[in-house]
């Protein structure tokens, strides 16, 4: 396993799984399959068997232990951080990162709002897992692994993103924490409505190479890619904890800012985890590359912890836990059906979903005018700063959810 694999993590035996886990049949979606809009999924899932350290979980809800309402259904508007604009999710009173980022006072606003329109996030990463989160709201993309050896499902690129692999359930947990309904069962998801799309770029060994990479970024944002169809249901936001591997850390992939520009040129916002290696950010691709939203981990108390890239490439931080208390999040892999993670792959979800949050109430802002609003729309680090040294700099504040909604509904730019 390379150092410079996909963002897992900070302890890996976390999410690896034992190398003889079998995979069972992959659940299949044509690749002109159109989005769903809040349909139940059916037929089985594609979810490897677990064992070893691992509870498996049934391919079903997770518990309810209260009645689930309708997902999300509009209401009147409600004050800042009502219980009325709460989820009644289980797993909720512990997702300390949603209140870090006013979660709760920015669902109060957007429920006051217009009712959203609804906006598509792709997850770039291990592909298609079945969540029940997000019933009726995830596509089985593109798999982008040219490489048959190390895709591991018998094949290199085809219209099947299923995860496979010790790091199969890295996508699901990102694609969570950006849409898991408010359904009263799991957790809660920053953008209840979003649709997601899972693109497979990572191989069975959670690494990446840069032309996948390249090519998964301009066919998630809609543009064409040889050989592959056009995408049917492409994205305004593209999500990706992760970063190139089989390159030198010194600087943006020639082939991925080429990528990126295109994704840019076509108005989709790129948000990239920062890496997890404790250094300078600019190395990476696409954490340093030109047009890059790049997102650092902070811990419960605001601060950067020891593994967080930094520096002048990365935009703003959002929680991302450290090794004592992570990110609590949905995943049919964990025990009881939960995983509590660390790193930098968990902070850019967070910033992905306020994205998703601002378009469904401001659809036609500009990818710039969308940037602008999440850096601007901060919390400051306490004095000033995220890490006792000043060049381990993480940006420019944490996300804001509330403060960035409520700066784009006070304009009419976008509307």
């Amino acid at each position: 396993m390379s150092r410079r694999a996909l963002f897992l993590a900070l302890s890996l035996g976390l999410w690896a799984l034992p190398a003889a886990d079998a995979q069972s049949p992959a659940r299949q979606i044509p690749a002109s399959a159109p989005l769903p809009v809040l349909q139940p999924l059916t037929g089985p899932t594609n979810a490897p068997a677990l064992s070893g350290t691992f509870t498996p979980l049934p391919p079903a809800p997770l518990p309810t232990p209260t009645p689930s309402p309708a997902p999300v259904p509009p209401r009147a508007a409600t004050p800042p951080g009502s219980a009325a604009a709460l989820p009644t999710d289980p797993l909720y009173a512990r997702q300390w990162d949603l209140r870090a980022i006013r979660a709760p006072q920015a669902w109060a606003l957007w429920q006051g709002s217009a009712p959203p329109a609804p906006v598509t996030v792709a997850v770039l990463d291990t592909g298609y897992v079945a969540s029940p989160e997000l019933a009726g709201r995830v596509v089985n993309g593109y798999d982008f692994v040219s490489d048959p050896g190390r895709a591991a499902d018998g094949n290199g690129r085809d219209s099947d993103a299923s995860a496979v692999g010790p790091f199969a359930y890295h996508g699901e947990v990102i694609a969570n924490l950006i849409a898991a309904a408010h359904d009263g069962r799991g957790m809660a998801g920053i953008n209840p409505r979003a649709r997601i799309v899972h693109v497979r770029v990572a191989d069975v060994n959670g690494e990446i190479a840069p032309q996948d990479l390249a090519d998964a970024l301009r066919w998630a944002a809609g543009l064409s890619v040889p050989g592959a169809p056009v995408n049917p249901n492409p994205a305004r936001v593209l999500n990706l904890s992760l970063f190139a591997d089989f390159i030198p850390l010194t600087g943006c992939d020639a082939r991925i800012q080429a990528a990126v520009d295109a994704v840019a040129a076509r108005g989709v916002l790129v948000v990239a985890g920062a890496g997890n290696d404790g250094k300078d950010a600019r190395g990476y691709s696409p954490a340093g590359c030109r047009g890059t939203l790049t997102v650092t981990s902070v811990s419960e108390t605001g601060q950067r912890p020891g593994y967080a890239n930094w520096g002048r490439s990365v935009s703003l931080a959002a929680p991302g836990g450290d090794p004592a208390r992570g990110i609590v999040a949905s995943s049919l892999s964990g025990a009881g059906g939960e995983r509590q993670p660390n790193g930098t792959s968990f902070a850019a979800p967070h910033v992905s979903g306020v994205a998703s949050l601002l378009l469904s109430v401001r659809p036609a802002l500009s990818r710039l005018s969308l940037t602008l609003l999440l850096t601007r729309g901060v919390t400051p680090f306490a004095g000033g700063r995220c890490d006792p040294d000043p060049l381990k700099s993480c940006g420019a504040g944490l996300i804001n959810a509330e403060l960035a909604l409520k700066s784009a509904l006070a304009s009419s730019v976008g509307k």
